[in-house]
């Protein structure tokens, strides 16, 4: 800790006005999105860095957006000699990103202090795209490989000198099942980082007003700012993790399987803390398997840092600052650090999400009266559409569950819960946009675990499609059901049916016209003994 005294009335204006410009990227983002995917689902994610790539704000948007960003992106900004007018876009998730449909847009922040246009920080948005080309509806395939995901774009100059480059966006568009409204999406995502670099770059000139033009304290007063905001969140996360008992805390959760007939997928987790300092070890977590369960290591540490967050107040600044405390290790090859080419679609969505169960498991050891039990643990991905001529459809969806029970109350029903913070797509929504009709979309009563505090239910959603199309479903926790702590009771695994037979958690299906699709969500776990 080595910022100068910063006033803390001033330091908190500065960090609100970083915050409220990422919540302003988001509006943006959201209310010039083409597609429901983003539009209505609200799947993605704004934030700001510093000069070097550092977190410096973010939004409550998408946990596993915004925690792979933090780690990441600091080695996606040191390979780009970055100009004034610049935006970039990439998805590669061995570069930086998560899987292929979330593609991030950045932009520099560049400020003239009458010397030199100086680079003082970026923002930064990434967005789910529901067609990434790849060969299956949703762009969420079954695969074995990167590249039969879709469109792999490593980090790529979309913006020049404050100009589209018109031929990159054709070629990002083509590769689509539906131009247009890609098109209109990375659109979308350049004007939020337009707006965003704008307000950064206000900010920096109102923190530089009244210092000489190319004074030393002007070029560095918004760095400074910066440096003092993320010590501040230091210590205020200290104040949090220096309660979590020293010791070692082992958890190892299990993946149902990877779609591709491997089974029991062991994620491991070993936590050792000393005086408040945390080192995260997924030592004997499963290799790598063929199917796309796999994940590139900045998802797991958006995973294990999300644990740590829900530990601190609300008031710790989002920013580099409140994870200096916190390290990673893991296996290169493992499960959750993927080298290419594994395939990785569902490692963002659902290694993630038994990444944080395995993370509360082992911290539920260390402090018993307050993790809860295991929520539904899966994101129930559901991607669907078609390529017919004149008629081509991409859709995808999550779909929320049960939250596990806590030591003081019962968990919630029919929630998005952990890595996801996505909206469910109103019916009217998908019924106007789509040839599909929802028959039924209700709470799975009963499923939530019993306990003192019984586990929040899941929901059961069905879909009746109006014409032929190829359905893929990557769901878990259809086989370990989410656990439950002190006693309580495990959560009713979820299920998955075409007209009204049983399916595997991960399968993708052609289907006719009539054909119906029911998925029932699993429920969250049980606390204490009932």
């Amino acid at each position: 800790m080595n910022s100068p005294a910063i006033d803390p009335i001033e330091l908190a204006l500065f960090a609100a006005q970083l915050a409220a410009t990422c919540d302003e990227m988001g509006a943006v983002l959201r209310h010039s999105a083409f597609s429901p995917n983003i539009r209505d689902r609200l799947d993605y994610s704004c934030a700001v860095f510093d000069a070097d790539g550092e977190l410096a704000a973010q939004a409550a948007h998408i946990p596993v957006h915004l925690g792979s960003m933090a780690y990441a992106m600091k080695g996606v900004v040191s390979r780009i000699a970055w100009r004034p007018g610049d935006v970039f876009v990439f998805n590669d998730p061995y570069l930086g990103g998560t899987h292929l449909p979330d593609v991030t847009a950045v932009a520099p922040v560049f400020v003239d202090d009458g010397v030199a246009e100086r680079l003082v920080a970026f923002v930064a948005d990434r967005a789910h795209h529901a067609d990434i080309g790849a060969d299956t509806p949703g762009s969420m395939p079954i695969a074995t490989v990167l590249d039969d995901e879709g469109e792999i774009i490593p980090p790529t100059r979309l913006v020049i000198d404050g100009k589209v480059d018109g031929a990159q966006m054709a070629r990002f568009a083509a590769a689509t099942r539906n131009p247009r409204q890609v098109e209109g999406d990375f659109t979308a995502q350049l004007s939020a980082c337009t707006v965003g670099a704008a307000r950064v770059a206000g900010l920096a000139a109102r923190l530089a007003e009244g210092r000489p033009q190319g004074h030393p304290e002007e070029r560095s007063r918004f760095a400074t700012m910066l440096l003092a905001l993320n010590d501040h969140a230091e210590r205020l996360a200290h104040a949090s993790l220096v309660t979590i008992p020293d010791g070692e805390y082992r958890c190892t959760d299990l993946l149902d399987d990877d779609g591709l007939g491997h089974a029991d997928l062991a994620i491991a987790v070993t936590l050792r803390v000393r005086g408040g300092k945390i080192e995260v070890d997924f030592t004997g977590t499963a290799p790598a398997v063929a199917g796309n369960v796999n994940c590139p290591i900045p998802v797991a540490a958006a995973g294990a840092l999300y644990c740590f967050r829900c530990l601190m107040p609300d008031e710790v600044p989002m920013c580099a600052g409140s994870f200096r405390a916190i390290t990673l290790i893991a296996p290169q090859g493992c499960l959750v650090n993927a080298q290419s080419p594994s395939a990785v679609a569902a490692g963002n969505v659902e290694t993630s999400q038994r990444i944080v169960d395995a993370v509360f498991g082992a911290l539920a050891q260390a402090l018993p009266d307050l993790i809860p039990a295991a929520s539904q643990g899966t994101m129930n991905n559901l991607a669907m559409g078609s390529a017919e001529v004149g008629h081509g459809w991409d859709y995808y969806e999550t779909i929320g569950g049960g939250m596990g029970a806590a030591p003081t109350g019962a968990g919630l029903s029919c929630v998005q819960v952990h890595m996801t913070n996505t909206l469910n797509t109103p019916i009217e929504v998908l019924e106007l946009a789509y040839p599909v009709r929802v028959r039924r979309y209700a709470r799975r009563h009963g499923s939530g675990g019993a306990g003192r505090h019984r586990g929040g239910d899941g929901i059961v959603r069905e879909y009746e499609f109006l014409r032929a199309a190829t359905v893929t479903v990557l769901s878990e926790r259809r086989s370990h059901a989410p656990w439950g702590l002190a006693g309580g009771a495990p959560g009713t695994p979820g299920i998955n049916r075409l007209n009204g037979d049983a399916q595997p958690g991960k399968f993708s299906w052609p289907v006719a016209a009539g054909d119906v699709l029911t998925i029932e969500t699993p429920g969250g776990g049980g606390w204490g003994k009932p």
